[in-house]
């Protein structure tokens, strides 16, 4: 099953948006190549770009809101820190192991799922406040 950016995703700031339609097309990469049957092949290049490109969003959603004094900022940069390591202990899993079928799966449910709640949870909360002290 494919993510869609609907419009629940939408924050209302492009550069926000924009990254989180590049986030959400590489898992939607991913799940393309697993219905075809090549998700273990491209599951170490995936997790590596949803890393580093992650890495890259986090801090710019960071800049963001240091940029606008976002008063929340300690506890966002923390649970982007917290996602950064649980990702990075993930590829390094996956580096290890060799992928399979379970880690697949996990990617899905680990950076996927937790993504589209971060999106509608935090990320919206940010982007409305950069929206309204802007």
């Amino acid at each position: 099953m494919a993510y869609q950016f609907t419009k629940d995703l939408e924050t209302g700031n492009s550069l926000i948006d924009s990254e989180h339609r590049q986030l959400i097309d590489a898992v939607n990469s991913l799940l393309d190549a697993c219905a075809k049957g090549q998700g273990r092949t491209q599951l170490v290049n995936t997790a590596q770009f949803l890393l580093n490109y992650t890495n890259k969003h986090f801090a710019d959603e960071e800049a963001l809101q240091v940029k606008y004094r976002y008063p929340d900022y300690t506890r966002h940069k923390k649970i982007h820190d917290d996602f950064k390591k649980q990702a990075s202990d993930f590829v390094k899993k996956i580096q290890s192991e060799g992928p399979t079928v379970a880690n697949v799966g996990q990617i899905n449910t680990l950076l996927a799922g937790w993504l589209i709640n971060h999106i509608k949870g935090e990320d919206k909360k940010l982007a409305a406040f950069i929206k309204s002290n802007g």
